[in-house]
């Protein structure tokens, strides 16, 4: 049955606008219209864009048909969207901070080869659209999914909220603002006649910068992963609540990152590729959050977690540790084109994933679980091919690709060879009898 959006959407929509239209005025606008004129204008445009907005939601609706999502919208061109559930790769729940203030909440859909999210229903109550997104996931996995509570979520990892502000101070972002302020000082004692707007304008440049690691802090704040019956389950954020529901099989690889200034404390940091997130890299990245920050060996052991879940596609698979691979580096002579990195650089295949490990300042271990393998590639450059060395190519649905760089040439043609039967063995298995996603019963 269509079902409409909350009643409440087109006041929610027609407020961002008021919002956008007031930061495009401006400061100047303001002066030059005085309040009086600026508050009025501002009203208009209110009144306006919550009419619009309630015309579009008046013909806009959504219905659940068999294993189909559809979207109907359009005034004068009526559309419909028809997204097949068996394509949806996630399923998220945000609250931008206003929704939260009226209980709403968006429904955002993740689908394989969309370039941007799909469907997002804007706006549902927060019962509903967690009731709508268990409906879809069972659908889309062919479980049955209840809505799980708290309780019915098992925990994985939490971030310390402490340690989220300490780690993005240990950031190169937040090191250039004291350098910042400490150019614009020198320069003032200088130049006495260095103007308050060339200052103003340094330091602006580098609040700019500061704002990835500010961002962050937004983004993963109180971040927390676990599992429930059959998918992963991420909430995260302070102004903006994100919930997000990832099936085992979506998650396409993991990257565990050893940043250079969280090496004296000891943390690192995790992400997974989830196939098929729209949007810009930022974005994609946001959504791919496994561990925020944490000590290193806590980080290896969610990694090894939720890889066993992606290479068995069931939440209640053993895990895989993925910093115990058997991990070979490069012939000798691999230093003459990374003499630096060339002792860092290392491969290992196993009978589920493939782990490619790399980096100096930025220290990174890759894993791939092999049943995801798109293709397998052999390269070689011409400084290669004089020094008798290839790189093997390990490629994904996703962003994220192992990357076995510098190998003696047999070697790579070798692994190759082998990534490639070992994935094919990988998929059939996979393809057997279906995994039930269902906790064992204890009793």
């Amino acid at each position: 049955m269509r079902q409409r959006l909350h009643p409440l959407t087109p006041l929610l929509k027609g407020a961002k606008l008021v919002a956008f239209a007031a930061v495009a005025v401006s400061w100047q606008g303001l002066r030059d219209l005085g309040p009086l004129h600026w508050l009025a204008a501002m009203g208009a445009i209110l009144v306006a864009a919550v009419l619009v907005s309630a015309v579009v939601w008046l013909v806009t609706g959504y219905e659940v048909v068999g294993r189909e999502l559809r979207v109907h919208e359009g005034l004068i061109s009526r559309r419909t969207r028809t997204i097949p559930l068996e394509r949806v790769q996630a399923i998220d729940v945000v609250r931008p901070l206003l929704a939260r203030v009226f209980g709403l909440a968006e429904l955002r859909l993740e689908v394989i080869g969309a370039n941007k999210t799909e469907a997002p229903l804007a706006y549902l109550t927060v019962a509903g659209a967690a009731n709508l997104r268990s409906r879809l996931i069972g659908l889309s996995t062919g479980v049955p999914h209840a809505p799980a509570a708290d309780t019915d979520v098992a925990g994985v990892f939490t971030v310390v909220n402490r340690r989220l502000l300490q780690a993005q101070l240990l950031t190169p972002q937040a090191l250039a603002v004291p350098v910042g302020l400490a150019f614009v000082s020198w320069q003032a004692s200088l130049d006495p006649t260095w103007t308050l707007i060339g200052a103003a304008s340094t330091i602006t440049a580098f609040l700019g910068v500061f704002q990835v690691p500010v961002r962050r802090v937004l983004d993963e704040w109180d971040f927390t992963i676990g599992t429930d019956a059959a998918a992963l389950r991420v909430r995260q954020g302070l102004l903006n609540k994100r919930s997000q529901t990832v099936p085992p099989r979506r998650v396409q690889g993991l990257k565990v990152t050893w940043p250079l200034l969280w090496r004296s404390p000891g943390w690192a940091r995790a992400r997974i590729d989830v196939a098929g997130y729209a949007g810009n890299g930022e974005e994609q990245l946001r959504a791919g959050t496994l561990v925020p920050v944490a000590a290193s060996a806590e980080t290896l052991a969610v990694a090894a977690g939720i890889l066993g879940t992606a290479v068995h596609g069931a939440v209640t698979a053993p895990p895989l540790d993925a910093g115990a691979l058997p991990v070979a580096g490069p012939p000798r002579r691999a230093r003459w084109l990374a003499p630096l990195a060339w002792s860092r650089i290392g491969l290992a295949v196993t009978d589920t994933v493939v782990a490619v490990r790399e980096g100096v300042l930025t220290r990174e271990l890759v894993a791939v679980p092999l049943v995801r393998v798109q293709s397998v590639r052999v390269t070689q450059g011409p400084l290669q091919r004089a020094l008798d060395l290839a790189t093997v190519h390990v490629d994904t649905a996703g962003r994220l690709h192992a990357v076995g760089r510098h190998r003696a040439t047999a070697d790579a043609y070798a692994l190759a060879d082998l990534v490639a039967a070992r994935s094919r063995t990988a998929r059939r298995a996979a393809a057997g009898p279906r995994v039930s996603l269902r906790k064992p019963d204890p009793h």
